[in-house]
């Protein structure tokens, strides 16, 4: 006797006779005789009694098949058959649909999901193949019915669900140190150890690449400087025997000479040793200049995921007193610069600059030339973006100017705002960590479904009854999925398990990863608070201070609530900024579908991200740094400042240099700027005239802007969704001090 039935989703249901009955009834009524009640109900029966304790939906629809090709009824057989037949193509023609747009390149929601991905190449278009067919087998078989429903109804969205089979974690901060020293095995051949910059610089890239095979997330190097500086010095000594050849002398007191800096000078009046040493000074820069310009024009070019992207990279830097750590800062400036192939900014690696108190903070300070450098970089480049290490949440107690290593105990971030630090079972420090994943949850839905309430303080409080709902739903999907993950063997993640991920080189390579993947972290991330806002008080924090106040206890609240759940699941949950890129808008347009357009929130085709003020309030620079700057410290998986300038900033890197201040001022941790710059995108000239239309170069009328999109560049807003084409649209600019 059939007592419950496996769904197709995995679900396990009681077995409920009406829906043979109705399914029956609706074949007899297709033809000519109609319905036999009598018939209808002795083959439902039999079927019932029949049946397994628990059968599937096809088997019991095969069964129905049977039993009506076995009555006198074999033209409701036909039928029925039909019929299931029509409901198999409907349930695969979503699919189809989807594949049919991806084979015909049309440019929507779904091929520009990820603008730095291009899906119209043949490998893009097998990424994406695969992407929306393993979504539906994650519904299917890997979230419970609770997390399915949540995702359906708009309230949640799984990052990176397509690689949710895979048990593949976000993102790494890569201890480049242990690949330099000790080479690597990707799996197929050996690297060796570095020796001199170039080779350093090479296996830099390989790590990136390899990893970024391994993960569906960012890479990132949390203190290129420091990886780098020791092979300017092997460099150095290397130019240094070459003189000794050239000049049959003896010259090994000078490997290890001090220097202040490695400066290029003319030998133009110098004698004996210390020309020899200006000389290889000269070569060495020059090599670690060229060593520069590989990672970066590498970092552009090599793709990794089949082929069609480039490594989503990130490199920090900044903090190293070093000549040879200076020299790395210097020459990786210099090259981002002046641009690679014709002169065209750089799209990777995304460049970080860690500015701190006593080593660039201050004119007298050690690397203040390189500050300044970096300023002037990014008003031409865009980066490097700015990380502020005196932040009071980016700060650690075990810092310390003379420790070598002093790296291990600065925050570093990735790619648009990723930061991890924090670790309830391991070192504070981000090297060697990442993220595992993330889940992010639109709180502008659960503001939407209060909005009928009229008393303020009950429609706040029901909103915050919706929300804790969602919070302890979306802490339970992260731990289920980490679950998951953790199931994973070593030998699945070939460099990441055995010289990235801390702890990993205690791990078994034919155990799993359980003993060291909770050394990560897990996202909670949030969408929309300005739309939120305005549906619970009907204003943004922009705009209101009773509106600030309300959105900073809301963020307040994930937070407590995130290190609620850590203690609850003991794992590291932290509350991160969402960049939504895709999701901005997939949020929206479901939403505006079941409630309609409501001024304010559902009237655009995008949320704004996170907690920033919305792109198109008209507001200045300080005053943006006033609202955003609290909730740096609430969203500690994750978070960025943004403020955009007018024209060209590339005669004026005072202005970065201000709002760099004022990040430090306003305690906020991680920060860039956006400015006007066009691209000839036939033979890459750039410039930042307010409305290029014709390239001065080459004549050509195919110009782009540059932008940013949710943190990183793309080279061509043609990759951009809808959604964030209407965000770009709706910026406006943060100019003066005053309202």
């Amino acid at each position: 006797m059939i007592q419950t039935v496996l769904k197709r989703d995995g679900r396990i249901v009681g077995f409920n006779e009406e829906k043979i009955i109705t399914a029956i009834r609706k074949a007899m009524l297709r033809t000519e005789k109609g319905e036999d009640l009598r018939l209808i109900h002795q083959i439902t029966d039999h079927i019932a009694f029949k049946g397994d304790s628990q059968m599937t939906v096809e088997a019991i629809q095969d069964m129905v098949e049977m039993e009506l090709m076995k009555s006198s009824r074999k033209d409701v057989a036909q039928k029925y058959i039909a019929y299931r037949n029509q409901r198999s193509i409907a349930r695969k023609a979503k699919t189809r649909d989807i594949f049919q747009e991806i084979i015909n390149i049309k440019s929507n929601d779904i091929t520009r999901e990820n603008a730095n991905m291009n899906a119209d190449t043949p490998a893009g278009m097998m990424m994406k193949f695969a992407s929306e067919t393993t979504k539906p087998f994650v519904d299917d078989y890997l979230l419970s019915a609770e997390v399915k429903d949540a995702v359906y109804n708009n309230y949640i969205h799984i990052h990176d669900k397509d690689y949710y089979p895979t048990k593949s974690l976000t993102c790494v901060q890569h201890p480049l140190d242990n690949i330099l020293l000790n080479g690597f095995s990707a799996g197929h051949g050996e690297s060796r150890p570095a020796k001199r910059i170039e080779t350093a610089s090479i296996l830099g890239c390989i790590s990136l690449e390899t990893a970024q095979n391994e993960m569906h997330g960012g890479q990132a190097i949390p203190a290129f400087d420091f990886y780098l500086a020791p092979y300017v010095r092997n460099s150095f000594i290397e130019e240094i025997k070459n003189l000794e050849e050239l000049n049959a002398d003896d010259y090994q007191h000078l490997y290890h000479v001090q220097l202040d800096d490695y400066i290029i000078r003319p030998l133009t009046d110098l004698e004996g040793e210390e020309r020899v040493i200006q000389h290889a000074v000269n070569k060495t820069v020059a090599r670690v200049h060229q060593a520069m310009e590989a990672f970066i024009h590498n970092m552009n070019t090599i793709h990794s995921r089949g082929g069609n992207q480039v490594v989503f990279s990130s490199i920090n830097y900044g903090t190293d007193t070093s000549a040879e750590g200076r020299c790395i800062i210097r020459e990786i400036l210099k090259s981002t610069f002046q641009g690679v192939g014709n002169g065209e900014t750089a799209i990777f690696p995304i460049q970080i600059w860690k500015k701190k108190r006593g080593v660039s903070y201050l004119p007298t300070d050690r690397n203040y030339d390189l500050y300044q450098l970096a300023c002037k970089v990014t008003a031409r480049r865009f980066f490097p973006n700015f990380l502020n290490l005196d932040a009071t949440f980016n700060q650690s107690e075990e810092w310390n100017p003379n420790d070598p290593k002093r790296y291990l105990n600065e925050v570093a971030t990735m790619g648009c705002r990723t930061r991890v630090f924090e670790n309830r079972f391991g070192p504070k420090t981000s090297v060697g960590r990442g993220n595992l994943s993330f889940t992010t949850i639109n709180i502008v839905r659960l503001a939407i479904e209060c909005m009928e309430i009229a008393d303020k303080q009950e429609r706040i409080s029901a909103f915050f009854a919706k929300l804790d709902a969602i919070l302890e739903l979306t802490a339970q999907q992260l731990h289920e999925r980490m679950m998951f993950q953790k199931t994973a063997f070593v030998k699945q993640f070939p460099l990441l398990m055995s010289s990235l991920w801390i702890g990993c080189d205690k791990l078994d390579p034919n155990g799993t990863i359980e003993p060291v993947i909770n050394q990560g972290t897990l996202g909670i991330g949030f969408i929309g608070l300005a739309e939120c806002l305005v549906g619970l008080i009907g204003k943004h924090h922009g705009e209101s201070e009773e509106a600030q106040e309300l959105g900073l206890k809301i963020v307040t609240y994930m937070r407590d609530r995130a290190n609620e759940f850590s203690e609850k699941y003991q794992h590291n949950y932290s509350i991160l900024a969402t960049p939504a890129e895709g999701l901005s808008g997939r949020f929206t347009r479901f939403d505006k579908k079941k409630f309609g357009m409501i001024p304010g929130i559902t009237d655009k085709e995008y949320y704004t991200n996170s907690n920033h003020v919305p792109v198109y309030y008209k507001c200045s620079a300080r005053h943006k740094a006033e609202i955003e700057a609290p909730y740096h410290d609430l969203t500690r998986g994750g978070h960025i400042f943004y403020v955009e300038i007018d024209g060209d900033a590339t005669h004026n890197p005072e202005v970065v240099m201000r709002i760099v201040d004022m990040m430090d001022q306003y305690n906020i941790g991680y920060g860039s700027v956006n400015h006007n710059r066009n691209r000839c995108m036939d033979c890459g000239y750039e410039n930042a005239s307010p409305n290029l239309k014709k390239c001065p170069k080459c004549g050509s009328t195919n110009i782009d802007k540059l932008q940013r999109i949710t943190g990183y560049l793309v080279g061509t807003t043609d990759r951009w969704n809808k959604a964030k084409l209407a965000e770009l649209n709706d910026r406006v600019t943060h100019t003066g001090d005053k309202e």
